[in-house]
């Protein structure tokens, strides 16, 4: 319901508790994002973690990744025929939104999960940001002010979208 307050939760933080979920309803899982290595740690961890986790499938995009390309569509139709019912998109944004959204037509039977770049704290490839940030919810700064040549240009590009958004969450809310 529009109008109703929401907590905000880093995607991060979804993973571990969406693998307990998955594991408990026999749903395989997938990754794609990341690098290899990164893949394979994360791997490693959740299943240690998260008994009966059933990972069936992990890949990692080459670098200049294009969620509405050729290679996006293959990786869709790799996530369905590998009967994975979960995949958990490390791309960061905008790219593993776009991929998740083009994921509900050509592989339907897929739920996304959006964790930037959960996998990569899993695996040991990423430090998170300490729990007084995350708590004050400013991770998002924490990650800028600790690699600003890789992620203040990813926010800046985020952050110009901001605004149309709100006009349009304003306007569904007034429309009820």
């Amino acid at each position: 319901v529009s109008g109703a307050p929401v907590e905000l939760m880093p995607g991060s933080d979804m993973v571990e508790p969406l693998c307990q979920w998955a594991a408990a309803a026999g749903v395989k899982v997938g990754f794609v994002g990341s690098h290899d290595q990164a893949l394979t740690d994360a791997e490693r961890v959740l299943r240690e973690r998260v008994p009966g986790l059933d990972v069936v499938y992990a890949h990692a995009p080459a670098m200049g990744f294009d969620a509405e390309g050729d290679a996006a569509a293959a990786i869709l139709t790799d996530l369905t025929d590998a009967g994975v019912g979960m995949c958990f998109l490390a791309l960061g944004a905008p790219k593993q939104e776009q991929l998740a959204a083009r994921g509900r037509k050509l592989a339907p039977s897929v739920g996304f999960a959006s964790i930037g770049a959960g996998l990569d704290f899993f695996g040991g490839h990423q430090v998170r940001a300490p729990k007084l940030a995350r708590a004050l919810k400013v991770e998002w700064l924490w990650r800028a002010l600790t690699s600003p040549k890789r992620m203040v240009p990813r926010y800046w590009r985020a952050g110009k979208l901001l605004p149309r958004h709100l006009i349009e969450a304003r306007r569904q809310r007034h429309e009820g």
